[in-house]
């Protein structure tokens, strides 16, 4: 089973923190649409032997593009894909893309999942972040939107400068208020010349301070956990069936094919990504080339994303794979490396499975950096 990700690459306005590739001109976005769906078409072969139970909307703001163009590209995946009898499709969008008529237009489409830039639903935080839509707006689309989708998934963003753990409970509190079956969840984080990181250095909003950011992680594990939702991944907590099968399918080392500029692919073996350009990538597509950069792993390479990916998830790292996959070397490296993080109960090994205890599930990113081999 694998995956198809398109990457649509624009976007109203720019949010504050995002370093994503997107553009807020919205000219070339029919040639884009044309270009993503030649993709789609070229690169057929590379899954001839497989099935797609995915195909995800990512971006930028998918939610920018008109139904006819969702279900153009659709239909062009199906076309020329076998895949799944019932398939998750998911399209992410913004409150502000999502009136009434725009959702029952959604439902009426293959599209069965959203996943809705919510962020937060407190207005002054809306207002940082340079959100396109505003807290009437995020409470009115998630009323509208259960009404006609089942399976729901909102963002929102913690660790924000000046939100107390009381703003963030109600943040959370109000998200489970509209009964939505998927939560993911991130810590507020400062990339390079992104408006936030200028912002920072300017003194004009305060630096994010990890204690706090730690603090909401643990307020929204505990909440979300008495709510019935499984913390399935760092960043991703579902009711039970619910978790979202296209992030699944890149922890669970599946293949996919990303579509579009910047989108990046996995074949299992090799890791690809596309031009991060929309004139260079429509003028590619157009000539029949494929503008993708590609990255032959090494077995180390394959080994220390195994660890990161594994340590983020309830699946954890199996042992047993690590040995049968990697060798004996690579096993007694990673015992070796994780038996520090074991006695200080970041770490346990429970059936032959490596996983993160609750203490070290926030810094699980920064443990698997300290097993990751450089060269063997």
């Amino acid at each position: 089973m694998s995956g198809i990700y398109i990457h649509i690459p624009f976007c109203k306005q720019a949010c504050h923190y995002c370093d994503f590739h997107f553009s807020t001109n919205l000219k070339k976005k029919d040639e884009m649409v044309l270009a993503l769906a030649k993709e789609i078409q070229l690169r057929k072969n590379e899954f001839q032997d497989e099935i797609v139970e995915t195909i995800y909307f990512g971006g930028g703001t998918p939610s920018i593009l008109s139904i006819e163009d969702l279900r153009f590209l659709i239909d062009e995946v199906y076309r020329n894909y076998k895949v799944v009898e019932n398939p998750e499709i998911t399209v992410e969008a913004n409150p502000d893309d999502l009136t009434e008529n725009r959702i029952i237009e959604l439902s009426k489409n293959k599209v069965n999942r959203l996943s809705i830039g919510i962020q937060s639903f407190f207005e002054d935080d809306l207002k940082m972040m340079n959100r396109a839509h505003n807290a009437e707006e995020a409470k009115k689309c998630l009323e509208t939107a259960t009404q006609y989708f089942d399976n729901i998934s909102i963002d929102l963003i913690y660790g924000v400068p000046n939100m107390s753990n009381e703003k963030w409970l109600q943040n959370i509190e109000t998200a489970l208020s509209f009964g939505v079956p998927h939560i993911s969840s991130y810590a507020l984080t400062v990339e390079p010349k992104t408006a936030l990181h200028s912002f920072i250095q300017k003194g004009i909003i305060p630096q994010p301070d990890d204690e706090v950011a730690q603090e909401h992680f643990q307020i929204l594990v505990d909440k979300l956990s008495e709510n019935g939702f499984i913390h399935y991944e760092l960043s991703n907590f579902g009711k039970e069936n619910y978790f979202s099968k296209n992030n699944s399918s890149y922890w669970l080392g599946k293949k996919y094919i990303g579509i579009g500029p910047s989108a990046h692919s996995y074949d299992g073996k090799n890791r690809g990504w596309n031009v991060s350009n929309n004139s260079l990538y429509i003028k590619s597509i157009q000539e029949n080339k494929l503008p993708i950069e590609i990255e032959t792993l090494t077995k180390t390479d394959r080994y220390n994303e195994y660890i990161m990916t594994g340590l983020r998830t309830i699946w954890g790292v199996s042992l047993e794979r690590i040995e049968q996959e990697f060798g004996k070397t690579y096993l007694d490296y990673l015992n070796q490396q994780a038996s520090k993080f074991i006695e200080d109960h970041f770490l346990f090994v429970d059936d032959n499975i490596l996983r993160t205890t609750k203490k070290g599930k926030f810094l699980s990113d920064g443990i698997a950096s300290d097993l990751f081999l450089l060269n063997l």
